[in-house]
Parts: C-alpha cells; structure tokens; sequence
C-alpha cells in the first residue's frame, strides 16, 4: 500500500498538505499471527507494545476491512473514520489516480469503500465537515477555507457542501466569493449534489462557475433552482497560478425564497 500511495507525485503533494500520515503493522494489531514470536521478543526488550484501548487504535479497529492484508484509512480529527482502500479493492489497474480520487472523496466527506453500516454509526455532528444548511430561519451563511493550484489540466477541489432542501419552492442562490491576497487566483464552480467532482479537465458538468478571481476580488456566484436540494461548491487554484500556490477565500451564502 505504500507503493501505491508513493506512486506519484499528486499522491504525495495530497497526503503533505491535507494529511497527518503514519503507518501500523498488521503484526502489531493482531491481525495476523505471522511472526507473533519475532513481536513478542521486540516487546521483551522493551519495545513499547501497541495499546490497543487508545481511541485511534480503536478507530482503525473500527474501519479495517476483515481478511485484507492492507487497508489505508482516512480518520478525522475526532477519530472518525472517513474512508476505507483496502489493497485488494482498487477499481481499476491504475493504482495511483485510483488512491488520489480516493483521498479526493474522503476529503470530500462521501466516505468512499465504508460499508453502509460504518457510515449510519458515524456522528453527524462531527463528521458533517465543510457543509451549510440554509434555512429560512438562517438564510445566509459564511464559510472561510482555503484553495490550493492544480497541476495545469487537473482539478484539487476543496468541496463545501450547501442544503437547500429546507427551501421546497425553490429559490435563487448566491455564493459572494472572496478571495485573500496571496499569489493564487481561484476558480469556483457549482455542482448538483448527484455529479461526480471532476479531477481533471474542464468542469463540463458544473451548473455555474466563476473562474479566474485574482487575489483580493471577488465574484458573485447566482443560481436558481426550482425545489430544494443539495449543492457541491468546488473551490481550485486556476491553471495561470503556480502549481501549489494556496490562497484564502471567504463564501458568504445565501437564499432569496421563491414564494
């Protein structure tokens, strides 16, 4: 798995930037008897023995795949676990874009490889992420995160999720965009909840856009839609800005309700 996971060098710069990483021995966890003798000497001399009971521990317990020689986990800050690979599972024979989507989908919060069970236990509250609910008590919001620059012709979507379900008459939504003052400029585009984010080319299925906001402007995002529903708002650094660049932006969301 850390072949896969090394194997380019998107999955390196994602893993730097978004991720605290580290790797535990199946041998360690119980999971395998194989050299159960060589464990039990290093811990008669005094090597430090896996504590189980501690609470990451026991969320990679929680998440790993039954008979998988490997799996890589993506944990939340607050022992969540997030998403699930185990080495024998990759969708197709390119390993490496297959483990960048996947980070790209637990980033994403929509807990790729978890078996539904997995998911209905996890907190709401704690594993919601970067997400709005709009209301009509509470019809404006505001988000504060950051972009990051792609290399040219790839997508490195920071995804917030926005609810409009409350609003079932519809409504026009609006997304003010602001983007800080370092060097990148952002690109920002709108999807249904259903639609794939995109990791390379043109956003082709992206309900409205607003591209190329150079530091310190803003643009305003409008879109009306009939009946409530979930939104995906991805935020990337644009194809002009030096690869890696990061810069701030600043979402303040909102509904006008159809009446």
């Amino acid at each position: 798995m850390r072949a896969v996971a090394l194997s380019n060098k998107r999955n390196i710069q994602l893993l730097n930037d978004k991720f605290i990483n580290t790797w535990i021995s199946n041998i360690e966890l119980g999971r395998t008897s194989v050299m159960h003798t060589y464990i039990t000497k290093r811990h008669e001399k005094g090597f430090r023995k896996l504590d189980k009971s501690e609470p990451l521990i026991q969320a990679v317990i929680k998440g790993w795949k039954e008979r998988s020689p490997a799996d890589s986990l993506v944990i939340s800050t607050d022992l969540e676990v997030m998403g699930r690979q185990p080495v024998n599972e990759f969708p197709s024979s390119d390993w490496g874009r297959d483990y960048f989507v996947f980070l790209q989908e637990a980033l994403a919060v929509e807990y790729p490889g978890l078996d539904v069970e997995v998911i209905d236990n996890l907190d709401p509250a704690i594993v919601k992420g970067q997400k709005v609910k709009l209301t009509a008590e509470k019809s404006e919001q505001q988000i504060l995160n950051v972009f990051r620059t792609p290399k040219r012709g790839y997508q490195d979507y920071t995804v917030i999720e926005i609810d409009t379900s409350a609003f079932i008459n519809g409504g026009i939504l609006s997304i003010d965009i602001s983007v800080g003052s370092a060097e990148a400029s952002g690109s920002f585009d709108l999807f249904d909840n259903q639609t794939k984010i995109p990791i390379e080319g043109v956003p082709r299925d992206a309900l409205a856009n607003a591209w190329d906001i150079s530091p310190g402007n803003s643009k305003i995002i409008r879109y009306k839609f009939k009946k409530g529903q979930v939104f995906k708002l991805g935020a990337t650094g644009n194809w002009f800005s030096d690869e890696g660049s990061i810069n701030a932006f600043l979402l303040t969301i909102s509904i006008e309700q159809s009446r």
